[in-house]
Parts: structure tokens; C-alpha cells; sequence
């Protein structure tokens, strides 16, 4: 049992747990702002080929 704990208290005091969920917060939050800049950069776009869309003469 007292190498039970000894391993816990190991996993505890060892920094690749925190730095491996930092790294995962990190990429979330990437994540979340390029979604949202394809978002928004989409919409744009497809406004831009709609206006172009109806600028251009019907053949």
C-alpha cells in the first residue's frame, strides 16, 4: 500500500501532468479563435462572390 502512495505522491509532484493539460487548453482556445476567424472570413467571402454574382452580366 505504501508504494501505492509513494507512486501517487510521485504523479502529484511530477510536472508533465499540469504542462500536458496546459498544452491542451492552449489548443482548445486555438482552436475556438480559428473557427470563429472562418467563421466571420466566410461570410465575408460569400457576400464578396454574391455581389460579384450579381455585377456580372447574365450571358
Amino acid at each position: 500500500m505504501s508504494k501505492f502512495i509513494g507512486q501517487i505522491r510521485r504523479f502529484l509532484a511530477s510536472e508533465d501532468g499540469p504542462t500536458a493539460t496546459e498544452y491542451a487548453v492552449m489548443l482548445a482556445l486555438i482552436i475556438v479563435v480559428a473557427l470563429g476567424a472562418i467563421t466571420a472570413l466566410g461570410s465575408k467571402v460569400s457576400t464578396t462572390f454574391s455581389n460579384i454574382n450579381t455585377a456580372l452580366p447574365t450571358g
